[in-house]
C-alpha cells in the first residue's frame, strides 16, 4: 500500500515545493516508487520536474473534478524518474469548482484508490494557503511533513499548521498525523537559527528529522534546469541532506 504523505506549511516560501521534488527524486533514487503531486496552481513543483505545465493537455485539475482518470494524467519526470501529476493555472478554477461538487474534500482520496499498489510514496505539494486543494491533500494522506526556516515568524505559523492538522484528523481523516519537520535553508551561522532549531527539538522531541537542509546555490539553481537538486549536483551540500531525508523518511514509514 502507498504511503501518502502531505508537505504542507501554511507560510509561502519556505521550500515546499524544493522538499517535495528533491525528496521524490531522493526516494527514488533509493528504489521507491514515487508519485509526486502537484496541489498548486503555479505549477512550480511540475516545472522543476522537468515537465512543461504551458504544454499540459490535462493536469491534476481534471482528477479532481472528475474529467480524467489519474492514469490519464500522471507523466514521468525526464530528469527524477518517479511519475508526477501535473499542475498548471487550471487548477486555480478547482477552488470554485469543488465547493459545489459531492464528497469536495475526498475527490483527491478517491482517485487515489484505483493506484494503490502502483506506488511505495506519494508526496502532494500543497499550496501556502489552507484551500480546498490543501485539504483534498490532508485528507487524503497518512501524514503530513512540515519544512519550516528556523525563524521567529515560521515558529507562530507552526501552531496555526498544527491546529488545522488536528481538526482535519478529528473531523475528515482519523488517518492523518504529523510525521515530522523538516529543518531547511538552514544557515548554522546565524545564533537566532541555532536557537529556534534548539527550542523545536525540545518542543517536538523525535518529531523533528536529524536531517537538515542547510541554504544552497545549487539547489536553488536545480529549477531553472527543470531538474531536482540531488540530480543536478549530486554532490552538493543540500543534495547530500535531502539523500539523508530520503533514508530517514523509508525508516521512519517502518515504524508507522
Amino acid at each position: 500500500m502507498a504511503r501518502i504523505f502531505c508537505v504542507a506549511n501554511q507560510k509561502g516560501g519556505v521550500g515546499k515545493t524544493t522538499t517535495c521534488v528533491n525528496l521524490a527524486a531522493a526516494l527514488q533514487l533509493a528504489g521507491q516508487r514515487t508519485l509526486l503531486v502537484d496541489l498548486d496552481p503555479q505549477g512550480n513543483a511540475t516545472m522543476g520536474s522537468g515537465i512543461d505545465k504551458r504544454a499540459l493537455q490535462k493536469s491534476v485539475y481534471h482528477v479532481l473534478v472528475g474529467l480524467a482518470t489519474l492514469d490519464e494524467v500522471r507523466a514521468s519526470s525526464p530528469s527524477g524518474g518517479y511519475d508526477v501529476l501535473p499542475a498548471n493555472r487550471d487548477l486555480a478554477g478547482a477552488e470554485v469548482e469543488l465547493v459545489d461538487l459531492q464528497r469536495r474534500e475526498n475527490r483527491l482520496r478517491d482517485a487515489f484508490k484505483q493506484f494503490d499498489a502502483d506506488y511505495d510514496f506519494v508526496l502532494v505539494d500543497c499550496p501556502p494557503s489552507l484551500s480546498m486543494l490543501t485539504l483534498n491533500g490532508l485528507c487524503a494522506a497518512h501524514g503530513v511533513i512540515i519544512p519550516m526556516q528556523c525563524e521567529y515568524y515560521a515558529l507562530e505559523g507552526l501552531s496555526d499548521l498544527v491546529n488545522t492538522i488536528k481538526k482535519v484528523h478529528a473531523n475528515l481523516n482519523r488517518d492523518l498525523k504529523i510525521i515530522g519537520l523538516l529543518r531547511v535553508m538552514f544557515d548554522a551561522r546565524m545564533t537566532l537559527q541555532q536557537q529556534v532549531s534548539a527550542q523545536l527539538e525540545s518542543h517536538f522531541g523525535d518529531k523533528v528529522f536529524d536531517a537538515i537542509v542547510p541554504r544552497n546555490v545549487r539547489l536553488a539553481e536545480a529549477p531553472s534546469h527543470g531538474m531536482p537538486g540531488v540530480v543536478f549536483d549530486r554532490a552538493a551540500k543540500g543534495a547530500q541532506a535531502y539523500m539523508a531525508f530520503a533514508n530517514e523518511m523509508i525508516e521512519r514509514v517502518k515504524t508507522l
